[in-house]
């Protein structure tokens, strides 16, 4: 089969098209950062556990990877029990990661704290370098929406 010029032109068109796409995507891919969100809702230290297993593992495969990662666990109900300064089980485990792993952030449900503190008769204090968000829920929608990775532990 023979093509006419015009023919030759538009194929090498079309395939200096896809290899700049290929290339602007690898470029894209290489310079995008990995963000997740993890939600732990139960009081479950097994779960929780796994979370922070979970955000450990990811911090260490982009680190090797040389990518750029965030990673936010947000705690609200049952699951705040998980970074409250006076139930958790995890107190010695939250306070390595989050002092040996840059790049994971762990949140409280603001509502949550004041249903507790309103049920207990008093204020809450929760694991140093725990920030709180006004609502667990709404704050995972938020990150899904900005495009953040949701991850079930």
């Amino acid at each position: 089969m023979l093509l006419s010029r015009r023919g030759v032109s538009g194929i090498a068109a079309l395939v200096a098209g896809l290899v700049a796409t290929r290339v602007a995507t690898a470029a894209e891919t290489a310079a995008k950062t990995h963000r997740i969100a993890m939600q732990v809702s139960t009081n479950d230290p097994g779960v929780f556990d796994l979370a922070l297993n979970n955000a450990v593992n990811l911090a260490r495969e982009y680190g090797e990877a040389a990518e750029e990662f965030e990673v936010e666990i947000v705690t609200y109900g049952p699951g705040l029990h998980m970074v409250r300064a006076d139930t958790s089980p995890a107190k010695a485990r939250v306070r390595s990661v989050m002092e040996s792993v840059p790049g994971i952030v762990m949140s409280a449900c603001g509502n949550t704290i004041t249903a507790m503190e309103k049920a207990e008769g008093r204020t809450l204090e929760l694991l140093p370098d725990v920030g709180v968000v006004r609502a667990g829920a709404v704050r995972l929608v938020a990150l899904q929406e900005a495009g953040w990775s949701y991850l079930r532990v």
